[in-house]
């Protein structure tokens, strides 16, 4: 996802500049052919531009939306925004003939402007696991890359398959997945990161709530009673501090509190591969821990 790696962001009312009359045009005339392979493509979320690279496309990127840092050649990029306010003047320098929006990311009323405004938008989907192959054979289409799109997909999928069949049949243990902790957030089911739990024998404590990414409370989280709690690396110094008032708690019980790695869980990518040894390996460690608490007491 996330994984980008993924706190959910209040969504604010933002009012987009139209581009000049002859950029729109030029556009225009450039978005009439939906079919046609993409030679400037810019994209309004980090995930797609790495997508982009994965998928042996990097060379049609002329722009990227701002917090995009992966591979080192993307952050070279102009910069034209971020989610929700597109800098107008650039994208008319720039001239695409492709924007790539994100269904995750980017907001509907972002993207029905941009194609108002005569830009052809591609809308890629990454909500799940299975979106990571699809969503690189979309990109390699739309750009004229598809042998090498297909292989990094098929290469994708084999080694997902190889990450279930080393930890598939594991032993259940629940699990409490921690986005940010103030304010607190998590993730439910539909999550990729809830799928990432599964296959490594891990059952999501929220995985009935509403919402990929919900906002909750300290309550919920004690109620619920997690073995095992897992957080991302960036907030290392804090993220575990609120927890330690509920030295009862089974998690802290056992003694399993894990960092995972943000970059490559926080996007769904190709690197949710990484990601997916991270979480299993952890959970590994966790089924471990509470055998010998237990045993000991």
């Amino acid at each position: 996802m996330k994984f980008r790696p993924v706190a959910a962001i209040v969504l604010a009312a933002i009012a987009l500049f139209l581009a000049a009359c002859d950029a729109k045009t030029d556009v225009a005339e450039n978005s009439s052919k939906n079919d046609a392979v993409a030679v400037r493509v810019i994209t309004l979320a980090p995930n797609l531009a790495e997508l982009m690279f994965a998928a042996n496309a990097g060379d049609n990127l002329v722009g990227v939306s701002a917090h995009t840092d992966y591979p080192d050649a993307a952050r070279e990029l102009p910069i034209i925004g971020d989610a929700f306010l597109v800098d107008q003047e650039q994208l008319a320098l720039l001239k695409p003939d492709l924007l790539l929006a994100w269904d995750s990311g980017t907001p509907v009323h972002v993207i029905d402007q941009l194609q108002a405004a005569g830009y052809r938008v591609e809308v890629i989907h990454t909500q799940s696991l299975a979106d990571v192959p699809t969503a690189l054979e979309t990109i390699g289409e739309l750009t004229g890359n598809s042998a090498a799109a297909a292989a990094a997909a098929s290469t994708y999928r084999a080694d997902m398959q190889t990450l279930v069949d080393r930890y598939a049949d594991r032993e259940s243990i629940s699990v409490f997945y921690q986005i940010s902790n103030r304010p607190l957030y998590t993730v439910n089911g539909d999550h990729y990161i809830s799928e990432l739990l599964k296959l490594c024998g891990g059952s999501n404590v929220f995985a009935d709530i509403g919402g990929l990414a919900p906002m909750i409370d300290v309550e919920a989280v004690v109620s619920r009673n997690p073995e095992v709690m897992l957080a991302g690396e960036d907030g290392r110094q804090s993220a575990f501090e609120v927890w330690d008032r509920w030295p009862t708690m089974t998690a802290n019980r056992y003694g399993n509190r894990f960092f995972m790695p943000s970059a490559e869980i926080g996007r769904a990518t190709p690197r949710l591969v990484r990601a997916g040894y991270a979480v299993c390996e952890a959970l590994v460690e966790a089924r471990r821990n509470r055998r010998d608490f237990l045993a000991a007491t």
